[in-house]
């Protein structure tokens, strides 16, 4: 009888687990064939894959999935790819085309974006895409995407359904920026060197959840230039709390 309970218990153990979102990373890679020195065009993937949790995981690959697209591609819109070996060979295939257009033109494309879970709760899943790329000019693109998911539907949440007043939540961020960048109330924000449009503040389009509070994400170009980086502005959730319509 003893035997039998443990063997149930461990049963229902694996059977919960199964039945728990999990997540595999992937990895995909594409190198060009074209005879090149040692910077080979290339494309590299590394992505976290929902899995144990079908219609949940199937909508949160779709998600992530669907911003790659957005990410890897050359041209005017996102390549025809269904999977994400379709994805790295479309890119290549892209730099062979041209090349055989203009062969002297020996640019070293490059393309790499790494997913990471970035926090995790039993209300907020945050997964963020880290990308560079470089296909020809004085230097390449990259920046932050962050998807943020409700775990139980697999549904993404969009920003403007992360607050409960975006307004209000606008108001206190600019106050939080300004503190952070050390520029005074009532001092035009560009004068310390941003390019917000017509001197108004305004919300970055990245926003992530961390282990230690909530970060606005502005992305190169954002608010200023390439040579100024990334700006962020971290707040504790204790002043988020009054904000966030998800936590």
């Amino acid at each position: 009888m003893k035997h039998f309970l443990t063997f149930a218990l461990l049963a229902l153990l694996v059977t919960s687990c199964n039945n728990e979102l999990q997540f595999e990373e992937k990895s995909y890679s594409k190198k060009s064939s074209v005879p090149c020195s040692a910077d080979c065009p290339h494309v590299d993937i590394k992505i976290p894959v929902a899995k144990n949790v079908p219609i949940v995981a199937d909508s949160i690959n779709k998600k992530i999935f669907a911003v790659m697209k957005e990410i890897v591609f050359v041209g005017e819109k996102p390549f025809p790819s269904t999977d994400y070996n379709g994805l790295t060979s479309a890119f290549i295939q892209s730099y062979e085309e041209i090349q055989k257009k203009e062969p002297s033109e020996k640019i070293g494309w490059e393309a790499e974006i790494t997913g990471r879970i970035t926090y995790q709760s039993d209300n907020i899943l945050n997964i963020g895409l880290k990308s560079y790329a470089f296909t020809g000019g004085a230097h390449g693109y990259g920046g932050e995407r962050s998807l943020i998911f409700d775990p139980e539907t697999g549904k993404n949440i969009p920003n403007d359904k992360l607050f409960k007043d975006v307004p209000a939540f606008e108001a206190f961020a600019e106050k939080k920026f300004r503190k952070t960048y050390n520029i005074s109330e009532g001092k035009p924000l560009n004068e310390s060197g941003f390019m917000f449009e017509d001197e108004k503040f305004t919300l970055p389009q990245t926003f992530f959840f961390t282990d230690k509070g909530f970060l606005l994400y502005y992305n190169v170009y954002e608010i200023a230039s390439y040579a100024d980086g990334a700006k962020q502005v971290l707040i504790p959730y204790s002043e988020m709390e009054p904000y966030l319509a998800v936590k």
